[in-house]
């Protein structure tokens, strides 16, 4: 439609009588300033950033949540959310900035968003494999459908032994370690790997070689390790006339302290993805300083005992091995050739030792045989080889070497404890291959043990063989083995939780 031109005069007209218009007057003068201050705020008040818990936990942006078990099939994921960046000169155009090496601003803005897009990368594949593995847990076989040139696990040992093959294949594909430079030998980097704490100094350093699962690119990594020894912690700050520990606690505040001031990745996760290992029964007290910075991230422990802590859905319970001589001794006597049926030896050490040695230890019962100190010339190895059921009570600590020692031995470990979580108790089924005895129950031993049939014993025993592979420590780590299951409990942890990125330079 044309418009005349006695139109377009109508309308110049109405045009000017409105910004001539007094109320549009006053509009301005309201409304202006309010832009213009609203403009200096936003330009004034720093960017938003994530700051460390040390110095403000209330400024903490966490991006990661519990899920439930990855075997029983039930968990959610979040979305992703984008990375924030720092903001850039205004004056400078972003492809200059992104040219100018020497603006430091830029050079952090370029590595979060490398690092936010590693990340997201990895979180994908974290959710795919989590998908396969729910996928595996529906499968209710014995043995998994999976192809392996060395091992297929099957049998009542697993709980869902194509859950576990599928978990553990995913591992291997996927998981990474990132092992924190800082810290400096021997309470640092290193470990004792001949005592009854070599779980703790063996798996340090294995992981310290970098042979397997180690990264030195933090940002592929899944899990960031704290390479302190507890042991050597208490070797080396223990005041023991004093009965002082306050030293250990402080050297691992200090430790937080250095690595989320230096890197981001603690921060991000407030240490959700980082984990910290000890076979010493002090390891939950090296933690116990700082619960409120280790409430989220990963304990391996061997004192995995709920009563004081421990938290199955976050934390890792792996097996006190005691390997005097750097060696494990492998194998026993046949079923048939095993004259005992239950053998304890060992001094008084907690309340649980306390009320077994004072129920059988001068029964003379050539069935029931419990020491606190062996005869002169009578070998605890072969004691242990020729016994049936060997009786693994926990002492002050709820772990005890007799369990693995148990099962080096081929004799069915009879567990006698309270609120103790076994090693890798979440793939095996203790129930298959072992026996646990309330505490209550320590004068019923005998009875319990007779009423398990002949048949029954033959299967269980069997099963000790199996469940052998892995806890058995190698020289060079073989699949399966206690190194490898190690893995894959702090795997399965960081399967349960998911990370975001929210831009920590």
């Amino acid at each position: 439609m044309m418009i005349s031109p006695h139109n377009d005069k109508a309308q110049h007209r109405h045009t000017s009588s409105f910004w001539s218009s007094p109320s549009l007057n006053l509009s301005l003068i309201l409304v202006i300033p309010s832009v213009v201050l609203l403009v200096l705020v936003s330009t004034l008040v720093p960017y938003p950033s994530t700051f460390s818990p040390l110095s403000s936990p209330w400024k903490w942006r966490y991006g990661g949540h519990w899920y439930s078990s990855i075997f029983n099939g039930s968990s959610t994921d979040s979305p992703f959310m984008e990375a924030e960046t720092d903001k850039l000169d205004p004056n400078m155009s972003f492809s200059d900035a992104l040219l100018d090496k020497d603006i430091d601003n830029v050079t952090s803005t370029t590595r979060v968003v490398k690092r936010s897009s590693k990340l997201k990368m990895v979180e994908a594949y974290m959710a795919r494999a989590r998908s396969f593995i729910k996928e595996a847990a529906r499968v209710r076989n014995l043995t998994s459908i999976h192809h392996d040139p060395d091992y297929v696990p099957h049998g009542p040992i697993y709980r869902n032994a194509n859950a576990f093959h599928r978990s553990y294949l995913e591992m291997e594909k996927l998981f990474k370690i990132y092992v924190y430079q800082e810290g400096e030998p021997p309470m640092f980097h290193n470990g004792p790997c001949k005592s009854i704490y070599s779980s703790e100094g063996r798996f340090i350093h294995e992981v310290e070689k970098g042979k397997l699962y180690t990264t030195q690119d933090p940002d592929e990594a899944l899990v960031y390790f704290l390479p302190f020894s507890v042991a050597m912690l208490v070797r080396y700050l223990y005041e023991s006339e004093s009965l002082k520990t306050d030293a250990i606690g402080r050297i691992v505040i200090d430790y937080i302290h250095v690595i989320s001031g230096k890197y981001p990745y603690w921060n991000r996760s407030v240490g959700a993805d980082h984990f910290m290992l000890s076979c010493h029964d002090w390891g939950p007290l090296a933690s116990s300083y700082v619960p409120h910075l280790f409430n989220k991230s990963i304990r391996v422990l061997c004192n995995a005992n709920t009563s004081e802590g421990f938290n199955p859905a976050k934390d890792a319970s792996f097996p006190e091995i005691n390997l005097l001589k750097g060696e494990a001794d492998i194998g026993g006597l046949p079923p048939s050739r095993r004259s005992i049926l239950a053998f304890f030896a060992g001094h008084l050490h907690g309340y649980i030792r306390y009320l077994l040695l004072n129920e059988w230890k001068d029964k003379n019962d050539p069935d029931v045989q419990v020491y606190d100190q062996l005869p002169k010339g009578v070998s605890y190895m072969s004691k242990l080889k020729n016994s049936r059921f060997c009786l693994c009570p926990s002492g002050y600590e709820v772990a005890s070497p007799r369990i693995v020692e148990a099962i080096y031995a081929e004799c069915v470990p009879v567990l006698i404890s309270d609120g103790y979580v076994a090693p890798f108790s979440d793939v095996l089924n203790w129930k298959s291959f072992s026996v646990q005895i309330a505490v209550k129950d320590i004068p019923n031993i005998k009875e319990i043990l007779m009423g398990i049939s002949q048949r029954q014993y033959l299967r269980m025993q069997r099963r000790v063989k199996q469940v052998q592979r892995h806890f058995v420590v190698n020289p060079t780590p073989k699949r399966y083995d206690v190194f490898h299951m190690i893995n894959h409990s702090i795997w399965l942890r960081r399967l349960n939780v998911h990370i975001q990125d929210f831009g920590v330079p």
